[in-house]
């Protein structure tokens, strides 16, 4: 994969680009605490020919930072910048707050063919935490989000910050402020009700805090959706299982 830049009123926007063959392109949004990085095991499992742009959202590798104004509308532009830049219509997959946003902007624009959804989640989401979040310093920051949001047991984000991924998931804690801000002042538009979206949740988060009543609150405002379960996964399948993922993103767009 390789590095594609576009810029959006001046601000740079990043992503990682695999080639394929002619088709229509297949956009992964991911979500917060996430890089286009992180994707890379997924994409290399999507079997399909057609090209894969993953994003880096904002604040995330060469991508600008969030503006004071930031908001969901944001993250929507930018994304329809990048099928502006692809010129036709997309297939647009996202994970968590990144398919929240992939639904918004279906919901508004006919280009997107095609979208799945893995674990969207809407308001209220984490809103007890963002008192706390915004005193915070980034190290403070990946503790309360894994330790109190993720619900992750604290002898295994002990482990975590001694792991050579700490200093990433600080960097990734900065932008993830305005993003839990952004997701609980954010209301669906009207289109979300004709939308038949593709959605994915893992058994262990079914019924599980915080994912999955905020997937459930998502699920609620799509009556036409399809909702496939993924066995033995959780919120994190790009990391746990991202073969399992790929393999069942093949099989929603195949």
């Amino acid at each position: 994969m390789r590095s594609r830049l576009i810029e959006r009123e001046g601000v740079p926007l990043h992503g990682l680009w695999r080639s394929g063959d002619d088709g229509v392109p297949i956009i992964v949004v991911p979500g917060a605490m996430a890089a286009a990085e992180s994707y890379r095991p997924v994409v290399e499992a999507i079997e399909r020919p057609e090209p894969v742009l993953v994003l880096d959202r904002r604040g995330r590798a060469d991508s600008g930072p969030q503006p004071q104004s930031y908001s969901v509308a944001t993250e929507v532009a930018d994304l329809r910048q990048w099928i502006d830049h692809l010129g036709g219509p997309v297939v647009v997959f996202g994970w968590s707050y990144g398919a929240t946003i992939a639904l918004e902007l279906a919901g508004q624009d006919d280009r997107i063919a095609q979208v799945i959804g893995y674990e969207p989640v809407l308001a209220p989401f984490g809103a007890d935490l963002l008192p706390a979040l915004r005193k915070a310093d980034a190290d403070t920051r990946v503790e309360i989000i894994n330790r109190d949001l993720s619900r992750v047991p604290a002898q295994e984000v002990a482990a975590l910050r001694q792991s050579p991924v700490w200093p990433s998931l600080c960097r990734l804690a900065e932008p993830a402020l305005g993003e839990l801000e952004a997701i609980n002042a954010f209301e669906p538009g009207p289109g979300w009700a004709d939308l038949a979206p593709e959605l994915i949740v893992g058994d262990l988060s079914l019924g599980v805090e915080p994912y999955g009543p905020g997937f459930d609150r998502a699920a609620a405002r799509l009556p036409r959706a399809r909702t496939t379960i993924l066995p033995g996964q959780g919120h994190l399948a790009h990391l746990d299982d991202p073969a399992a993922l790929g393999r069942l993103v093949t099989g929603l767009l195949d």
